[in-house]
């Protein structure tokens, strides 16, 4: 299957998915999300593949979502565009997806990592949720997911100021499991995919369901009122000024309206 965004190879028994808009550090558009996502159902349906992979370049995993086009955008836009529902069709896809994760992941890329089961990260990979700066909030599991993994106190500051996390108070904080060198993490992250698709093939996949009705049972009913706010925000003044001031590169001035 011929891709414009994506590149895909297979490993063992480990599909790859390579998200491959460098010159954008790999920020997620609409078409990048959809091929991300058909390449993965794709590779679900496949016997020989028993684990899936989804990464970036070292620079980054992927620097958020492209703001260019959702900048104009209003409640009933948001709500009529498919684009974050992207991220819920990553919670179909039944064998175990590893987020192989370098540089920046930002906004819907730390998303999007988040939304896969396990996390391995390179030492120079850094995750954040920055959509305050831009006068909204994480609109794809952010604020329900980041909480889950790093607690309260950490959420609250990744969010409401920008915090960042390294590799390393990632793994701290039980966010990521394991980091690597640069040179070496998708090799880990490959590794681990294959030790994973070596076991029983049903056994798996009833854990995985297991392990994310344990850990996600009230997520849903958080994720819908997150993204009822996500949406609501597109009617201030604050997201319009915002994704302008970012688009034109020069400070926002918040009206708080």
């Amino acid at each position: 299957m011929a891709y414009t965004f994506i590149l895909t190879e297979v490993h063992d028994r480990v599909g790859l998915v390579r998200i491959n808009r460098p010159k954008q550090y790999n920020a997620l558009n609409a078409g990048t999300m959809d091929e991300l996502t058909r390449a993965c159902a794709a590779m679900d349906a496949d016997p020989g593949i028993g684990c899936i992979v989804i990464t970036g370049d070292e620079r980054a995993f992927a620097a958020g979502a492209d703001i260019k086009q959702m900048m104009g955008a209003s409640p009933t836009d948001m709500l009529d565009d498919p684009f974050i529902g992207y991220w819920d069709r990553l919670r179909e896809i039944r064998k175990p997806l590893i987020a192989a994760v370098s540089g920046h992941c930002l906004g819907g890329g730390s998303e999007l990592a988040m939304a896969c089961d396990m996390i391995v990260a390179s030492e120079s990979a850094t995750f954040g949720q920055p959509e305050i700066g831009i006068g909204v909030i994480p609109g794809a599991g952010g604020t329900q997911r980041l909480t889950r993994a790093v607690g309260k106190a950490v959420a609250m500051e990744m969010v409401l100021n920008d915090r960042r996390l390294t590799a390393q108070e990632a793994y701290q904080w039980g966010l990521v499991n394991r980091v690597e060198p640069v040179d070496r993490y998708l090799e880990a992250a490959l590794v681990l995919g294959n030790e994973i698709a070596a076991r029983a093939p049903v056994a798996v996949r009833l854990a995985k369901e297991a392990i994310n009705y344990a850990f996600e049972s009230d997520l849903q009913g958080g994720v819908a009122h997150e993204r009822r706010l996500f949406y609501m925000l597109f009617a201030t003044q604050d997201q319009k000024e915002g994704m302008r001031a970012f688009v034109e590169k020069r400070k926002p001035q918040w009206s708080g309206r």
